[in-house]
């Protein structure tokens, strides 16, 4: 900090920020609330254009989380670079012409900053004129610093690549400054033509790699500020050129990459202000020990081979009439393709073609030839990038079968559709693996690193801290012994589907993802949904710990910091926690106790009622030995009928609650109860119409009832009651069913009860008939 202008006052900012985001990021992953941490890091305040109105918080998962936290790293560390200022020391004078650059460049700065800064207001105030006219301003600032630029590498890069980078500078700041003054006017049309046909970023990425080109070779510049342009060009290309957004509940993953490389764009900024810094510190003393510049030449063999390597999936591709070196197939591809612009797609295209034919032989005699550290390295960076976008692209690409016209996706149509046929089984043919490229590529590659490498350099000492942080945040990522990542049993797994015959079957649930799934589905501890079940049993063991010690500082300090109080935890921790456990099962054998003492009680009640002696003989007596209860005080019968009626909408329970005891319809009989108390149940049936009785019974009613099927049953499914079968002997045909219901006193628990004689017996006649009313209560 001592050695920069600004170093203390920069590292309170950076470290201030940093923690912020440690912040919002342990809140992201223990309160399941990741949107104000999205917010501060990708810099999005109006969340509408991500989930739809109405959506301002919303969860991120875990492992997003984890990325968010270090970008927001990424961006502490891009302002410590920025607002340290120069190194410490009398200013060098290096002229007017420095000077000026670096005023500009600090202005560019300064604009960059302001514009990540204006986000959240200009989106809430809605005055989306401020980006033109700064934008307008930036423009010009921007073309004067490739002026500046073209007369401050005087005498130290070539003319030629001066008048480059002023020619194609110039033509770049020009057009875009034409592009924000027609978007201030809504003049789209001419906005578009400002844009260059889409080519705008590419003639400011021809102006970025000629002045990171002039500052390799000038001794001003560092060679970490000129890594840091060549990263910061690299996330340039990457980014979209159209607008981003997202749909739906989640994060679709393209689109979530698009944010998150908006969020790592802070290479620019870093770069602008360090190349403004080295412009005023001392200038470099050479290093000793320094690696020679060239390597010596190899025996032309093996050079050769790694020539020669890239050429041969190129024959090969040549031979079937292909050309291209992925095509349209991969994930990388369709990243570069649905982005909204054509720019990237045609420079794609350009790189596709490029290796499809070769290309990259090319750059391996390059370094062949000249055999200098740069280059051979350079060189060895690109063929490994290539390697590995040829693997991923083989693994995420699909056979595609049918028309080519029908299988493009939505984006920039760039592939010519008569250069791709199908084949006899009907898929088309895009040229051979990509993964044949990225087997040649990788080992010219690794010839390159065998024949010329590296010659050790001495060990810089301020190297030494930044690499021992990032082993130890590397290492503070990676799970120990007993921190390893676990299963996640997730809510649709706690219910396994049906399987039909045939079929295999789903693996039953161990016993502690049943638990994990109780706990999951009782929700009162809350987990996320990503949480693994290792982490859930370690807390619910945690939780069993508070609960057996019952330490009522513990179980105060629970309820206040997490609202759970003890003995609601009992259940939930029954199956691992034995304390709890031996409290449930307690409370299951009392509410057994008490439940056989309530069944004995009725069965000692109905044993005590007295029994009906029918006055002439009946066919079938049935006294049902124990109680029986619905679970809604009805018992119904229902037979199937020619009309093939709704039971549930022909109005029999209406008619049932009228009459206050029995209602019939044909193939349907129902009889009302009390759903309180239990039944004590005597059925008869009866070959002839048997006398009339009322003493003893406080209501007694007869209807009609048509039995289609000669069984009459009746049931309550609900509480799984069911009566032995009226019919007589089978028959179908038309019954009377008179009905007796009686209400009597119990001094046991039961406190009462019921007496129900059901009477059935052929006969005529569908009035129905109260033989005795049931007194008013």
């Amino acid at each position: 900090m001592r050695r920069y202008r600004f170093g203390r006052i920069a590292a309170l900012i950076a470290l201030g920020y940093l923690a912020a985001v440690a912040v919002l990021g342990v809140f992201a992953l223990t309160a399941d609330r990741g949107d104000v941490l999205w917010k501060v890091v990708t810099r999005d305040s109006g969340m509408d254009w991500f989930f739809g109105p109405g959506k301002d918080t919303f969860t991120v998962p875990w492992g997003l989380a984890l990325v968010l936290i270090l970008i927001g790293a990424l961006q502490a560390w891009a302002l410590w670079q920025v607002l340290r200022g120069r190194a410490r020391g009398e200013l060098t004078h290096r002229g007017r012409k420095v000077g000026l650059l670096r005023l500009a460049l600090y202005l560019g700065v300064g604009y960059g900053l302001l514009s990540i800064a204006s986000i959240p207001l200009i989106l809430a105030l809605e005055i989306y004129w401020f980006w033109s006219v700064t934008g307008i301003a930036s423009g010009f600032v921007q073309l004067a610093i490739v002026w500046l630029f073209f007369l401050v590498l005087r005498d130290i890069v070539s003319r030629r690549l001066r008048l480059f980078s002023l020619v194609v500078g110039t033509i770049a700041g020009a057009s875009g400054i034409g592009q924000d003054v027609m978007d201030a006017f809504d003049l789209d049309f001419a906005a578009q033509i400002f844009t260059l046909a889409g080519g705008y970023g590419n003639v400011w990425l021809a102006w970025s790699v000629s002045i990171l080109t002039a500052q390799a070779r000038d001794p001003r510049w560092s060679a970490a500020t000129v890594r840091i342009g060549v990263i910061s060009q690299v996330v340039s290309v990457l980014q979209p050129s159209g607008i981003v957004s997202f749909g739906g509940n989640g994060f679709p993953h393209i689109l979530t990459v698009y944010a998150l490389l908006g969020a790592v764009s802070v290479f620019g900024l870093v770069w602008n202000a360090r190349t403004a810094h080295e412009l005023a510190n001392p200038l470099p003393q050479p290093v000793p020990g320094q690696a020679p510049a060239r390597s010596a030449a190899r025996w032309w063999p093996l050079p050769t081979v790694a020539i020669v390597l890239p050429l041969i999936p190129a024959a090969v591709n040549l031979a079937y009439g292909r050309y291209l070196w992925i095509g349209p197939r991969g994930a990388i591809e369709q990243f570069v393709r649905v982005d909204g612009g054509s720019g990237h797609a045609l420079t794609w295209l350009a790189l596709d073609v490029f290796v499809g034919v070769g290309g990259p032989a090319l750059l391996i005699l390059a370094a062949v030839l000249r055999r200098t550290r740069h280059l051979v390295r350079f060189a060895t960076l690109t063929l490994t990038i290539a390697a590995a976008v040829g693997f991923v692209s083989a693994l995420t690409a699909t056979p595609v079968s049918g028309d080519f016209g029908d299988f493009f996706y939505e984006g920039t149509q760039i592939y010519p559709e008569g250069l791709f046929t199908q084949g006899k089984d009907g898929e088309i043919f895009f040229g051979i693996s990509p993964l044949w490229y990225s087997a040649a590529l990788l080992a010219s590659a690794l010839l390159l690193l065998f024949l010329y490498p590296a010659a050790p350099t001495r060990r810089v000492r301020h190297h030494v801290l930044p690499a021992g942080l990032a082993t130890l945040v590397a290492l503070g990522f990676v799970p120990v012994a007993d921190q390893a990542r676990s299963p996640v049993t997730a809510a649709e797994d706690c219910n396994p589907r049906e399987t039909w015959r045939g079929e295999p079957e789903e693996p039953k649930l161990t016993r502690d993802q049943r638990f994990v799934c109780s706990l999951r589905q009782g929700n009162l501890i809350k987990f996320a949904a990503t949480t693994p079940d290792a982490v859930i049993l370690v807390r619910a063991r945690w939780l069993c710990g508070i609960y057996t010690r019952n330490d009522p500082q513990e179980v105060a300090r629970l309820q206040a910091t997490e609202g759970l109080k003890r003995n609601d935890l009992t259940y939930p921790l029954a199956e691992i926690c034995p304390s709890a456990s031996t409290v449930v099962k307690a409370a299951a054998a009392e509410r057994d106790r008490e439940m056989q003492e309530w069944q004995a009680d009725a069965q000692r009640m109905c044993d005590s009622s007295p029994r009906h002696r029918p006055l002439i003989k009946p066919a079938k007596v049935i006294r049902m030995k124990e109680p029986q209860w619905t679970d809604y005080g009805v018992v119904e019968t229902y037979e199937p009928t020619e009309d093939g009626g709704d039971p549930f909408e022909d109005g029999l329970l209406e008619q049932a609650q009228d009459a206050g005891l029995v209602a019939a319809l044909p193939g349907r009989l129902m009889i009302l109860t009390h759903s309180d108390f239990d039944l004590c149940v005597t059925l008869e049936t009866y070959s002839r119409r048997p006398p009339v009785e009322t003493k003893g019974w406080e209501h007694v009613a007869e209807v009609g009832y048509e039995s289609p099927t000669g069984e009459i049953v009746l049931r309550d499914d609900l509480s799984g009651t069911e009566f032995p079968d009226l019919s007589l002997n089978g028959r179908a045909g038309h019954y009377r069913i008179r009905v007796h219901y009686d209400w009597f006193k119990w001094k046991g628990e039961q406190g009462g009860g019921q007496r129900l004689l059901i009477m059935a017996f052929p006969g005529k006649g569908d009035k129905p008939v109260t033989y005795r009313k049931p007194p008013k209560r």
